[in-house]
């Protein structure tokens, strides 16, 4: 499973010119699953998610986490994160999870960020996106399962 999360001041997802998910302050979080992925691998990037402290304090420190800030998550489901460019020039999404697995998966995991406290919008499973965001920071991290 991986997390792409960028700090933003705002941020939306639109489908079909329909405002799907808007937030202001917090993280956008751009959620890949591979067939490998469990609940309990979701939960452990969730715990993270909501305890990374990357919003600046009163000194201008990375020292505070989402609920420090009043913050609101944009959760988004996407496959391409799991994109494999070794061959050629056209990626190849075998490593994707399956559509059924990984919707399974984004539910429970925007379930489990409400469970923790958050605020929470979400794109459409499966839909065609377009997100806007204003990155604050810019500040960018990248939580892989098979890195923690």
């Amino acid at each position: 499973m991986k997390f792409v999360i960028q700090r933003v001041s705002e941020a939306s997802v639109k489908v079909d010119g329909v405002t799907t998910g808007e937030i202001g302050k917090g993280f956008l979080v751009l959620i890949g699953v591979s067939n490998d992925d469990t609940k309990e691998i979701a939960d452990k990037l969730v715990a993270k998610l909501l305890k990374l402290r990357i919003f600046q304090d009163e000194n201008g420190k990375t020292n505070l986490d989402l609920a420090s800030v009043g913050g609101e998550l944009l959760l988004v489901s996407q496959f391409t994160l799991y994109a494999d460019c070794k061959h050629g020039n056209r990626p190849s999404f075998t490593n994707a999870g399956n559509p059924v697995l990984a919707e399974e998966l984004y539910e429970y995991i925007i379930e489990a960020c409400r469970a923790g406290g958050a605020k929470v919008e979400t794109g459409v499973f499966g839909g065609d996106m377009k997100v806007s965001l204003i990155n604050d920071g810019p500040f960018t991290i990248i939580l892989d399962s098979e890195e923690l």
